[in-house]
Formats: structure tokens, C-alpha cells, sequence
């Protein structure tokens, strides 16, 4: 069985920074395709970030283009949500999710082709 295991996340001023990460762990794979989602108060989970198993491509949604940067590191086996600038509408739970399938870049985006979730984390912005 593969687990995601999620850092914990936490409260930050409007303007600031904060890093999640996640962990696959147990039967996982030396390589996937990362994705972060996110469910604000009120809202359906949206896909946030992907960043693609063969050749590190990097996907955003317009959302948190250029403000958010998403990362790994292939001998640990975890992924990074960099947070910069945020401002109370990031305010939700984070996800991340995993698969082993080269999509294309367009495709990262889909929920549904993700295999293997975190258990999510919280992450507050407000004054």
C-alpha cells in the first residue's frame, strides 16, 4: 500500500510565505506525478499546482501563477508546495495526490487521474 504523508500546515499574515511538503511512503514507486489541490470554505476542491513524473515539467493553475512553485525531490520521494505572497483567498485545505503516468501537461489538472492521496492540511491566511 502507498501512503502520502503531509506536513502540517499552519497560519501566516497576508503577504507571507509557508512550505508544504508530502511524502509517498510504503510500496511507492521512485517516481510520480505530483499534484496539489485545494478546498477553500464553501467551495469545490480545485487543482492548485502539477509538476510531471518524466521530465519535471511544471503546471499552475492562474490562480497562484507566480506566486506558488512546486518542486521535488526524487531521492526523498516528496513534493513541495512553495507558498509566497498569499492573501486570505488561499486560505483552504491542501492535498496532494500522486500518479505514476506521464500525462500530458493539460491533463495534470484532472482530479480523477490521480492515484494516491494525502490526508490533507490547513492552512490559514489572515490579519
Amino acid at each position: 500500500q502507498v501512503q502520502l504523508e503531509q506536513s502540517a500546515g499552519g497560519s501566516v499574515l497576508p503577504g507571507g510565505s509557508l512550505r508544504l511538503s508530502c511524502t509517498a511512503s510504503g510500496r511507492a514507486s521512485s517516481s510520480y506525478t505530483w499534484g496539489w489541490f485545494r478546498r477553500a470554505p464553501g467551495k469545490e476542491r480545485e487543482f492548485v499546482a502539477a509538476i510531471r513524473r518524466g521530465d519535471g515539467h511544471t503546471y499552475y493553475a492562474g490562480a497562484v501563477r507566480g506566486r506558488f512553485s512546486i518542486s521535488r525531490d526524487r531521492g526523498k520521494n516528496t513534493v513541495y508546495l512553495q507558498m509566497n505572497n498569499l492573501n486570505p483567498e488561499d486560505t483552504a485545505d491542501y492535498y496532494c495526490a500522486a500518479t505514476s503516468v506521464n500525462y500530458n501537461l493539460g491533463s495534470m489538472s484532472r482530479q480523477d487521474l490521480y492515484d494516491y492521496w494525502g490526508q490533507g492540511t490547513q492552512v490559514t491566511v489572515s490579519s
